[in-house]
């Protein structure tokens, strides 16, 4: 059973999501908050798997509440799935270096959003499928990128390992890589895999973030 917290200062938009998510099998909302704080003190007391997170939200934003959440020993098995009005929100790249593993617009269809809350869940960290491309180009285009670059960060990493995370910050799916690089789905998994254990990342949207910080992938150059 997945279990999630619902962090929104709206009440209806957390009772339209409670009813979505409390009518399938394997997922259980355990708890609503109505702002960041809340958010964090619920994560710990309700053991949430997910949370997902408004970005604007009074007293403590979403963005804050991401933060202390993912510099949380006590919360490392929490991930926060952030939901935003608009695709092109200027916190999504800011929310993502924080520690969610994702986001979602909130009028996103049903099923991608059961779908999202299962992916993240399996620690796949997700950029929804609608906008994923046109989000990494947004975050590409960002003039934050290209400063205090680190290359050594990615030191560690093999030359097929490098190859694979280029083509995540491409935002290619496990499927697509191992469709590019004529391997199985198993192999790029585990690729994957080391990847993000080597680099200490949360999941696969923070790798995102680090494929563009170290200048791996470039705006326009995929």
């Amino acid at each position: 059973m997945i279990r999630v917290l619902l962090a929104d200062d709206q009440a209806l938009i957390r009772a339209g999501f409670r009813a979505l998510l409390d009518s399938v099998d394997d997922i259980e909302v355990v708890g609503e908050a109505t702002d960041g704080a809340q958010a964090v003190e619920l994560a710990a007391s309700t053991r949430a798997d997910i949370i997902l997170m408004d970005i604007r939200m009074p007293h403590v934003d979403g963005l804050e509440a991401t933060r202390r959440i993912a510099a949380s020993e006590d919360l490392a098995g929490v991930r926060v799935l952030i939901l935003t009005t608009f695709e092109a929100d200027e916190y999504v790249y800011e929310a993502l270096r924080a520690g969610a593993s994702g986001f979602l617009v909130k009028d996103t269809e049903p099923a991608e959003l059961l779908q999202a809350v299962r992916v993240v869940a399996r620690g796949e960290g997700l950029l929804s499928p609608s906008i994923t491309r046109r989000l990494i180009a947004d975050i590409a285009a960002s003039p934050r990128l290209g400063q205090d670059v680190d290359t050594t960060r990615l030191s560690g990493l093999t030359d097929r390992e490098r190859e694979v995370l280029t083509l995540i910050g491409g935002g290619l799916s496990n499927d697509e890589i191992a469709a590019k690089l004529y391997v199985s789905p198993l192999t790029a998994k585990t690729h994957v895999s080391r990847i993000l254990t080597k680099l200490g990342a949360r999941d696969r949207a923070q790798l995102v973030v680090i494929a563009y910080e170290t200048g791996l992938v470039t705006p326009g150059g995929r």
